[in-house]
């Protein structure tokens, strides 16, 4: 019998561009690359207000998610949710709108 649970793993995880990015499947190593991609895809779509879903837990991918945020340049701000967007499980994120061509 064949494991494939490698294959699995390997596999990427397509994500609706919708606003929300929910990491709960996801280690803190994976999402170095994930979150840059999502958050540049939602500003070619014009979503400027992202809420990441990085769960309660342990704090340490919230502590990546932050950290990541605190060094790319598109994103305006960022805070933590208030009760009825996930409390202090998700994290909401203006980016900075994309500069037109001129």
């Amino acid at each position: 019998m064949e494991d494939c649970s490698d294959k699995e793993e390997s596999q990427p995880v397509a994500q609706p561009v919708d606003g929300v990015l929910d990491l709960h499947t996801f280690r803190p190593g994976e999402v170095k690359d994930l979150l840059p991609e999502y958050l540049q895809a939602c500003r070619e779509k014009d979503i400027l207000e992202v809420r990441i879903i990085h769960g309660k837990g342990t704090g340490m991918l919230r502590e990546t998610v932050h950290a990541m945020l605190k060094r790319m340049p598109e994103v305006e701000f960022f805070r933590l949710a208030d009760e009825t967007a996930g409390g202090w499980g998700a994290t909401l994120v203006r980016l900075r709108q994309k500069e037109k061509p001129r």
